[in-house]
């Protein structure tokens, strides 16, 4: 094991527990302020069990290895769009807040579109590497045709922020892969615009525009989440106010468990506790681009930079909200944050990085057998 991976492993081992920590520290407070009948540890076994589900399919995913699972993107993005449209199907969908995200089954609940995030860019990483030659407009057209289906359904849900993550992820993978500029640029310069227009007419995304530039304006609605995790934020100060500590907690900031798990931790560890989990992350995207690098081909090296584009992305997008400098896009904080779905692709995500590595091992391992 390089230190790279030891590196990779450490850092997304300890943002994990440290996530497991903060869960059962916010959910076990809800839990007693308003008298729930259910166990205080339930979150916390819950998102430990969705971290050893995916970490099992991990190893079967590094087993397989990138090109295998790369292989199987167009199976996996015909499976994604299959959960995507029955989230909309009566008894099958939830509908939370207003939005048709989740498949609810045996008590459980799956959101496709956390798996879409995933398996877009890498089929579209499978398309383009499929030939050794730079893709026609045609044949770039058909696969941008292809990952408007799910995009498209995504954004119907209603579920804005996954849409932008989508695209901006989608143009880096068009970067990367030196696609022409003018067979993207443009149409994704219109198509920003479309969606803009459209996101701006609608009632839940000019709301959300709203609070964030004016959240003490709408103090009992939506703009009391971001407001209290500014509270929570600057109460914390330099060294927090002590791990369990937190007052926000217990219900003055509503969804701290997910969304806003990080204005908790800000409060309970301070400035201190913030600048460590985002070294941690830094560590993890340096990790990531250094396997990128190292890669034994083209789809390894479009891959590993993509998934920690993807990680990093997130986190930044995350913590920009809990300190108020982006408006609310209900991102979840990799690793950290519950949620079943974004925990297991995270994990697995990281998985194929370091199915990445291995087989750049193999590569050297050959190449030593061929001189003896």
């Amino acid at each position: 094991m390089n230190k790279t991976t030891l590196l990779l492993i450490v850092s997304t081992t300890i943002i994990f527990f440290f996530g497991l920590l903060m869960v059962f520290n916010t959910t076990s407070a809800e839990v007693l302020s308003r008298s729930l009948e259910v166990s205080t540890h339930f979150a916390l076994v819950k998102q430990l069990t969705f971290g050893l589900i995916a970490i099992a399919i991990g190893f079967i995913v590094w087993f397989l290895g990138y090109n295998k699972i790369i292989q199987s993107s167009p199976y996996l993005l015909i499976g994604c769009i299959i959960l995507l449209s029955l989230v909309f199907v009566p008894k099958i969908g939830q509908t939370i807040n207003g939005a048709k995200r989740w498949i609810g089954f045996s008590g459980l609940g799956l959101q496709p579109s956390e798996i879409a995030k995933f398996v877009l860019p890498m089929f579209f990483i499978g398309e383009v590497t499929k030939s050794k030659k730079h893709l026609d407009f045609n044949a770039f057209l058909k696969i941008i045709l292809i990952c408007l289906v799910p995009i498209f359904l995504i954004l119907i849900e209603p579920d804005t922020g996954t849409t932008v993550i989508i695209l901006t992820t989608l143009a880096a993978a068009f970067f990367l892969t030196k696609i022409r500029f003018m067979y993207w640029a443009a149409p994704l310069l219109i198509i920003i615009c479309l969606a803009a227009f459209v996101a701006y007419n609608m009632n839940h995304v000019r709301n959300r525009i709203t609070v964030y530039l004016h959240p003490e304006k709408d103090l009992k609605g939506k703009g009391h989440q971001p407001y209290q995790a500014k509270i929570a934020v600057g109460s914390g100060k330099v060294f927090g106010r002590g791990l369990g500590e937190s007052l926000q907690k217990f219900d003055y900031l509503p969804e701290a468990r997910s969304d806003y798990i990080a204005a908790i931790y800000a409060e309970e560890v301070g400035f201190l506790g913030i600048a460590i989990l985002i070294f941690l992350y830094m560590c993890v995207t340096y990790s990531g681009f250094a396997v990128a690098m190292k890669s034994k081909d083209k789809r390894g090296f479009y891959l590993a930079c993509i998934l920690t584009f993807l990680i990093s992305f997130q986190a930044f997008l995350n913590l920009g909200v809990v300190s108020g400098l982006l408006p609310s896009k209900g991102v979840t904080l990799p690793f950290f944050s519950q949620g079943g779905t974004s925990l297991m692709v995270n994990i697995i995500a990281i998985f194929l990085l370091l199915s990445i590595t291995k087989e750049k091992k193999v590569k050297k391992c050959t190449k030593k057998r061929s001189k003896l």
